[in-house]
């Protein structure tokens, strides 16, 4: 990567929650010293998605409100995974982006020791996995990922590579569950579930 490379700005964000979902795929997160790759996500819309936290949540529906775009969302999933997702909004569809895996690049043994694995494709590959790869803890819910107010040590920088995209239906949802609203790195091994490869309770 090119240090000269900057770093995204909040405009990338200011987009339809599914173009940005798509745009993330290649791009660099750095986090306090590591950093990877994203190969996967998802996309949530804040109107028409059952799947999405807003359906749901009073306190998504006032993130989304009062939270600039590229604001860092995290919460806790079945009380045990952090899971990490960045704030779409001021476009054709407000949203969250959950970030499902990454391709690690720098800081690995520091990912090696938190994850207590050493197969670097084991390391970032899921949601609750680059969560605790990366040390993202609550308290770095609303943390600002674009400019003005990032932190020093974390952003997200356009990659140097091209990633081809393809795009497939979400994880382990069962409301709005044929949506075909993730997006992938075709092919990549660092993802958390192959293209058509989602069980059935995805679906259901």
């Amino acid at each position: 990567m090119n240090s000269r490379t900057p770093w995204l700005e909040r405009d990338f964000f200011t987009r339809d929650v599914l173009a940005v979902a798509r745009d993330l795929i290649g791009v660099e997160l750095h986090w306090q010293g590591c950093s990877g790759r994203i190969v996967e996500t998802e996309a949530y819309a804040v109107q028409g998605d059952l799947a999405c936290h807003t359906a749901s949540r009073p306190s998504a529906r006032e993130f989304v409100e009062k939270q600039p775009p590229g604001a860092a969302y995290v919460y806790l999933n079945y009380g045990v995974h952090w899971l990490f997702n960045l704030l779409v909004k001021g476009g054709g569809r407000d949203g969250l982006v959950l970030i499902r895996a990454l391709e690690p690049l720098q800081g690995i043994e520091q990912m090696r020791a938190r994850r207590q694995r050493q197969k670097l494709t084991d390391l970032c590959s899921g949601p609750g996995k680059l969560g605790l790869a990366l040390g993202i803890q609550g308290q770095h819910h609303g943390m600002p990922m674009a400019s003005p107010g990032r932190p020093p040590r974390c952003g997200l920088r356009q990659g140097s590579e091209v990633l081809p995209v393809v795009s497939d239906v979400r994880v382990g949802i069962r409301q709005a569950a044929d949506f075909p609203w993730r997006f992938l790195a075709r092919d990549h091994p660092h993802v958390s579930v192959p293209l058509g490869k989602v069980p059935p309770v995805g679906r259901a």
